[in-house]
C-alpha cells in the first residue's frame, strides 16, 4: 500500500548521525579483570579531566555532522555504564540546540519509566523544542534491563505498566492546554500544567526505540508511532524481526511507510575496502569486544521481558548481545554477518541500499563514531559517508510516500539564534542593539 508524496516534499532515506558517548580508554585486559561494562563497572577506571575532553570532542562530532548534511543527531540515555556515558541525553540535546540550526534533535531517548513524575520528560522535552525551534524528536525507550532494573531498582514485572502509564502523563500534558489532573496507578498529580508546552503542535514527534518486544510493535502501529530497531547485531540478522513489525502493520490494514521504521547500524568508510580494515579494525574490535562486555545476568532480569515475548522465542537484544560476545570478534566476521558495514563508498552503498530495501526502511542511525575512535578519524569518517554515499540515496522512495515522523520546524526566518561569540561581534551587536556602545 503506497500513497503518493506531497509535491513541496523531497522524499528520500533519511540519515541521522548517532553517538553513544564510549569511554575511550578501558584497558586491554577489560573482558578478563572486569565483569561488566555495564552496571557495576570499576569506577578506577574513570577520569574526571579525560572526561571533560571526550565530552567537548563528541559534541564536536554531532556538530560537524550537520555541517555535513545529515538530517537528525542523536543521543541517548544510559546509567552506570562505560559503554555510553550519556545519562542525560538531555543535557547534551540542550548542547545542540544552540551550536546547530538545521539538523533534527533525535533524542532516544528518556526512559520515561524511571522519572518521577514523568510530566518532567514533558517540561524538558518541551524546552528543547522551544529552544531548538522546533527540532525535538522525542524519543520513548522502555530501557535496557540494566539500566532500569539493576542500576535504577526498577521493579521489572511493573516496568512496562508503568512505562505506558507516564506515556499518557506526557502526553496529557503536551495536548491539555489548561490545568489538568492526572490520577494514575503511579503518578498522581491535581495541577499539572508545564510551562513551557512544545513548540510542535500537537507535540514533537516520538519514536519508539526497541529491541524485539511483540507489544511494543502493535502499540506503536496503533499509535501511529515510529518503531526504531536499535541493535548491534547488523542488519542481516534484523530482517526477521522487521517483518514482524510490518506485520503488525498490515494486520491493521495500514500504509507500509518505510520512514515509520528506523534501524541502527555501524558503518565505517574508506577509500578502499583495504583501508577500512586498516583505519577503524582495532576501532571496532574495542567496542564489540569492551564496550559490549556485558555480564549476562545483568541482560535479562526475570519479568523484565513479556510472557508472549518470552513464548516466542525472542530475547533482549542485549542479552543478544552478551551471548553473541562469549567468543572474540573479528573484523572479518563483523563485516561479512552484516553486524558492521564497511569498506569503500561503493562496497558501503551497496550495502545500505540492500539494507534499506530489506528491512523496508526511511530512517537511517548511523554510528560513524565507534568505540575508543579519535576525534579525527570519526569526522573523516563522517565527511567520507556524507560526500561519497548519503547523496546516492537522494531519490530512493521519491514520490512515494510522506515522512510524518520528522520534525516541522519554524522557518529559520523566524527563530531566535545565538549572537556571534567573538568579541568583536560581541561589540557590534551591543552597539546596534543598544543605540551605540563605547
Amino acid at each position: 500500500m503506497q500513497s503518493a508524496a506531497a509535491d513541496t516534499e523531497e522524499v528520500r532515506v533519511k540519515f541521522h548521525w548517532f553517538h553513544l558517548m564510549p569511554w575511550p580508554d578501558l584497558p586491554d585486559d577489560f573482558q578478563q579483570k572486569h565483569r561488566s561494562v555495564w552496571v557495576d563497572p570499576d569506577y578506577s577506571l574513570y577520569d574526571p579531566e579525560r572526561g571533560n575532553t571526550m565530552y567537548n570532542e563528541y559534541l564536536d562530532e554531532l556538530e560537524f555532522a550537520e555541517t555535513c548534511g545529515f538530517d537528525g543527531l542523536g543521543v541517548n540515555e544510559h546509567h552506570s555504564n562505560a559503554y555510553g556515558m550519556m545519562p542525560s541525553p538531555n543535557l547534551m540535546a540542550a548542547a545542540l540546540a544552540r551550536r546547530t540550526n538545521k539538523a533534527a534533535l533525535l533524542v532516544m531517548g528518556n526512559s520515561i519509566a524511571l522519572y518521577n513524575p514523568p510530566v518532567r520528560v514533558a517540561e524538558e522535552m518541551a524546552m528543547l523544542d522551544v529552544m531548538s525551534g522546533g527540532r525535538l524528536i522525542a524519543g520513548f525507550p522502555v530501557g535496557t534491563s540494566m539500566d532500569t532494573n539493576f542500576t535504577y531498582g526498577m521493579t521489572p514485572a511493573t516496568l512496562r505498566e508503568r512505562y505506558y502509564e507516564a506515556h499518557d502523563m506526557i502526553l496529557q500534558a503536551w495536548n491539555n492546554k489548561g490545568v489538568s489532573s492526572f490520577n494514575g496507578k503511579f503518578n498522581q498529580i491535581r495541577y499539572m500544567n508545564p510551562w513551557p508546552r512544545p513548540l510542535q503542535e500537537p507535540h514533537p514527534p516520538i519514536w519508539i526505540p526497541g529491541g524485539g518486544s511483540i507489544e511494543t510493535w502493535g502499540w506503536c502501529a496503533d499509535m501511529g508511532y515510529l518503531y526504531s530497531y536499535l541493535s548491534y547485531s547488523g542488519y542481516l540478522r534484523a530482517r526477521a524481526l522487521m517483518d514482524l513489525w510490518w506485520q503488525e502493520i498490515d494486520k491493521r490494514g495500514l500504509e507500509r511507510n518505510p520512514f515509520q521504521a528506523g534501524f541502527g547500524q555501524t558503518v565505517c568508510v574508506a577509500e578502499t575496502d583495504a583501508e577500512a580494515k586498516k583505519l577503524y579494525a582495532k576501532h571496532i574490535d574495542y567496542f564489540y569486544n569492551r564496550c559490549l562486555h556485558v555480564y549476562p545476568g545483568f541482560a535479562d532480569a526475570p519479568g523484565y521481558r513479556t510472557n508472549h515475548t518470552v513464548k516466542a522465542g525472542i530475547k533482549s537484544q542485549m542479552q543478544a548481545t552478551a551471548a553473541m560476545m562469549k567468543e572474540r570478534q573479528s573484523w572479518e566476521s563483523l563485516v561479512e554477518n552484516g553486524y558492521i558495514i564497511a569498506g569503500s563508498p561503493d562496497t558501503v552503498s551497496e550495502k545500505i541500499e540492500e539494507l534499506a530495501t530489506t528491512l523496508h526502511l526511511g530512517q537511517l542511525m548511523v554510528l560513524l563514531h565507534v568505540g575508543d575512535m579519535p576525534r579525527d578519524l570519526a569526522l573523516y569518517n563522517t565527511q567520507m559517508f556524507a560526500q561519497k554515499v548519503m547523496p546516492r540515496f537522494k531519490e530512493k522512495f521519491e514520490r512515494e510516500y510522506v515522512d510524518h515522523w520528522m520534525p516541522k520546524p519554524l522557518p529559520e526566518s523566524r527563530r531566535a539564534a545565538p549572537i556571534p561569540a567573538t568579541l568583536a561581534d560581541l561589540r557590534e551587536a551591543v552597539a546596534v542593539g543598544g543605540g551605540g556602545a563605547s
